[in-house]
């Protein structure tokens, strides 16, 4: 069968603004341009300086995909975990933050000689039935991140950090569906990558200039590409016009449920959201620890 490729629908610029304890983002996805793209919520692409980050706060009814492009970020949360996702590693919170909530922290980590943090966060609305269940969570160093080369070592790299490309799997299993791709050409050269059929896809350029399937229009970096869903279309073709080009390329299992959502907070219902601020208010379903709770990171 042909290889028939996704086109763009809709180009959206993201301009960078000021988010939790002085961190700055990027946020495409949950803003006003485009708000409406099932499963996903809210995409971030964020740059934290020294005395900047994300301190404590909650989550409930949403998965928060962490990915860290440059530099390390210290993670801790109320349920006992604790790290630092490194450069090129991934934190897939598939429960910790969604269903019954603990309360966390993200802060940087600032090195001498070495970059500030930046990456990506992204927030994945969770099906209805997972909306409340146990807390886990799934985290991949670096190393641990499968790579595809459909075209041999000196061609583009795929970093699989969730789905299937060119005979690579991440171990990564995410509650509901949801591929997640970061393409790296170190020269100018082409990819096509597969999407399951009818799922939302969308790209955000980190770097370089693309065109996508059969256009001949260029692509900047830190615009979103969201990209046609049409049955006859395989998956998407991406052509980078420049080296050291990379991107992000992401699809979602669309939900056919409602989003009520209030900052931290994403129910199928208002009275859902109403006990979520209830439960929050007086420490209970989940949020036993959410007044007593105090990080070791979120006040550096």
């Amino acid at each position: 069968m042909a290889s028939l490729s996704r086109s763009v629908v809709k180009k959206v610029l993201s301009l960078e603004t000021s988010e939790g304890a002085g961190a700055l983002v990027r946020r495409s996805i949950g803003s006003l341009q485009l708000r409406n793209l099932t499963p996903f919520l809210m995409l971030d692409h964020f740059h934290i300086a020294k005395g900047a980050g994300f301190p404590d706060h909650p989550h409930r009814g949403q998965a928060t995909v962490t990915y860290i492009t440059q530099g390390s970020s210290k993670h801790e949360d109320s349920a006992g975990h604790a790290g630092i996702i490194r450069e090129g590693g991934v934190q897939w919170m598939c429960a910790v933050l969604c269903g019954l909530p603990v309360i966390h922290a993200e802060m940087p980590v600032h090195e001498s000689g070495k970059p500030e943090p930046r990456g990506l966060q992204l927030w994945v609305d969770l099906p209805k039935q997972y909306k409340m269940v146990e807390p886990s969570y799934q985290e991949l160093e670096p190393e641990n991140i499968p790579s595809a080369f459909p075209d041999g070592p000196d061609g583009p790299e795929i970093r699989v950090i969730s789905g299937k490309s060119h005979g690579q799997e991440s171990p990564v299993r995410p509650l509901g569906g949801c591929w997640y791709f970061h393409a790296k050409f170190k020269k100018p050269g082409k990819l096509f990558q597969d999407l399951p059929d009818g799922w939302t896809a969308f790209i955000y350029i980190l770097n370089g200039k693309i065109t996508v399937g059969d256009s001949s229009e260029t692509h900047d970096p830190f615009h979103t590409l969201v990209l046609s869903s049409g049955s006859k279309a395989t998956g998407v073709s991406v052509t980078a016009l420049e080296g050291n080009t990379d991107f992000v390329l992401i699809a979602g299992e669309p939900l056919d449920q409602e989003v009520v959502q209030h900052g931290p907070f994403v129910m199928t219902t208002k009275e859902d959201i109403q006990k979520t601020f209830m439960d929050y208010r007086l420490g209970q379903n989940g949020f036993e620890k959410a007044h007593v709770w105090k990080s070791k990171i979120g006040g550096l």
